[in-house]
């Protein structure tokens, strides 16, 4: 029989939302978009095929709250803005390379799994679909 859970073992964690972002749609690929080089968001926007303009400005502005990313205004005609990691950042690279390694190895297991799971659930065959990752 397993150890009964602590009911304290939460208690040292602050009662707000995780300060790790990468769970979202945009985080993680606009890490993966500045990893090798500062970006502007056009360049930005042009790979994250889907994101909105007001998206992709709301994800940079809360990368930049959390210290993920440095924003430089440029005092030039035409206006640039150059977004760039911070070692902070960076420092998430190698968790999201764990993260894409364990999908890459386990990512069929988990798709049958979940077919299974929708069969006994709802009677209907192979709902997963890999847009439900």
């Amino acid at each position: 029989m397993a150890e009964p859970l602590d009911p304290d073992m939460f208690l040292g964690c602050p009662p707000v939302a995780a300060p790790i972002r990468v769970g979202d749609k945009w985080t993680a690929k606009i890490i993966r978009c500045l990893e090798s080089a500062p970006r502007r968001f056009t360049e930005l926007q042009a790979t994250l095929r889907g994101i909105t303009p007001k998206v992709l400005t709301e994800s940079l502005r809360s990368m930049e709250r959390d210290g993920l990313l440095t924003r430089t205004a440029y005092d030039e005609i035409p206006p640039r803005v150059d977004y760039r990691l911070t070692e902070l950042g960076r420092s998430l690279i190698e968790p999201m390379n764990a993260g894409c390694e364990w999908s890459r190895r386990h990512l069929a297991e988990l798709m049958r799994a979940r077919d299974s799971w929708y069969e006994s659930t709802s009677g209907i065959p192979g709902r997963s679909g890999v847009e439900s990752i």
